[in-house]
């Protein structure tokens, strides 16, 4: 039976648990010596390096052949793989044992930058549960989508993981609506995943509870399940301007638009670990090379409820716009071609009349600005 050395995030016995689908093989404590574990910075997830007089700690665990199949697909996906270690059992803490053969999960050699040496306990606090929702979601394609897909995909599962959580810890309103909890008021008999990649489409057999107090009989219903995200709409109140961005939208495309160009505010995903307002000014700075000053939030909301998880928070931001602040940018990595334009807010508000502003967070974000308008203007 193959034997194989842990030292990251496996060692966490829940997300262990996930990949090997409840076959999660005992670990014994032990030690690699000439290696360290540190983090790969500004990720999740640690790296393994060769380092004189390092004692990486971590376990080894003998899987059976279905586990290792599972555990070699979970970290092939992320560009790791095994080669052979010699490493030693951790005795007293101190190890001392005769070294054993065993392999261990390296990184591939570029890709990463070394941070600080890693701690379990710090991952688990931080990323743990991320992490553990996304395994379940990159293991749901072992034996049906190649390695290579799945690592494709993994940033979206990891953006999509953030945002269930974020939905799970609120307990949003309800004085008019009905008080239901989703898990006492909502049964979800079958799921289906027909399509995942960037986005990803789940179908449902789903029961719910009537107005009249009954279960309804089971359901089909789709949703496109998408990452939360956030929106800001740039505005001078001295200049009295916005800054209005365009690009190709493809969904306007796809309906049949003549004109799939949309006028829109900055928008972009909240990435696993960043609030939505820290959001918004990284995404002004890669669209439009802005940076804002104070934050005003219009709202949170659903755009599509009915068919479609995502879910905004869209903002007012308060920034210089010069005329020099129209140009071309946008990243060239997600081939994004944007044009940053600036006007005065009574055409831009014009635009909703014309029917030139025709998507939701620029409506709403030109509405809330036509209210709070003069308070900003003098400095409130």
């Amino acid at each position: 039976m193959e034997r194989v050395f842990l030292y990251g995030t496996l060692l966490d016995e829940a997300l262990l648990d996930i990949v090997t689908a409840g076959e999660a093989p005992a670990l014994r404590p032990a030690i690699l010596e000439g290696h360290a574990a540190h983090w790969a910075q500004g990720e999740s997830y640690p790296v393994l390096i060769a380092a004189g007089g390092g004692r990486a700690r971590g376990a080894v665990c003998s899987p059976s052949a279905a586990a290792l199949a599972r555990m070699d697909y979970y970290e092939t996906a992320f560009g790791f793989f095994r080669a052979e270690v010699d490493v030693s059992f951790d005795v007293g803490g101190a190890g001392g044992a005769a070294p054993i053969s065993t392999s261990v999960y390296f990184p591939a050699p570029d890709g990463w930058t070394l941070g600080a040496p890693f701690s379990l306990a710090d991952w688990s606090r931080q990323w743990g549960p991320m992490s553990r929702r996304a395994a379940a979601e990159v293991m749901g394609g072992f034996g049906i989508e190649p390695v290579g897909q799945v690592g494709r995909h993994f940033t979206q599962a990891r953006v999509r993981a953030t945002s269930w959580l974020r939905a799970q810890s609120e307990d949003p309103p309800a004085t008019l609506r009905a008080a239901h909890r989703a898990d006492e008021a909502v049964k979800s008999h079958a799921i289906r995943t027909p399509y995942r990649n960037f986005f990803k489409a789940e179908e449902h057999e789903v029961s719910f509870r009537r107005f009249d107090g009954d279960m309804s009989a089971p359901v089909t219903r789709a949703a496109f399940v998408m990452g939360d995200a956030a929106t800001v709409l740039p505005y001078d109140p001295v200049r009295d301007r916005v800054l209005l961005i365009e690009q190709f939208r493809f969904g306007p495309y796809v309906r049949g638009d003549t004109k799939p160009w949309s006028l829109e505010p900055i928008a972009g995903r909240i990435d696993p670990g960043e609030t939505a307002e820290a959001a918004v000014r990284r995404e002004a700075v890669e669209e439009a090379g802005l940076t804002l000053a104070d934050l005003h939030a219009v709202g949170s909301y659903y755009p599509s409820p009915g068919a479609v998880t995502e879910y905004l928070f869209s903002f007012v931001g308060i920034a210089d716009l010069p005329d020099s602040a129209a140009g071309i940018g946008g990243l060239a990595s997600e081939a994004e071609d944007i044009r940053a334009q600036v006007v005065d807010f009574d055409q831009a508000f014009a635009l909703i009349g014309s029917g030139e502003a025709e998507n939701g967070p620029l409506i709403l974000s030109l509405y809330w600005l036509a209210l709070h308008r003069e308070r900003l203007r003098a400095g409130g």
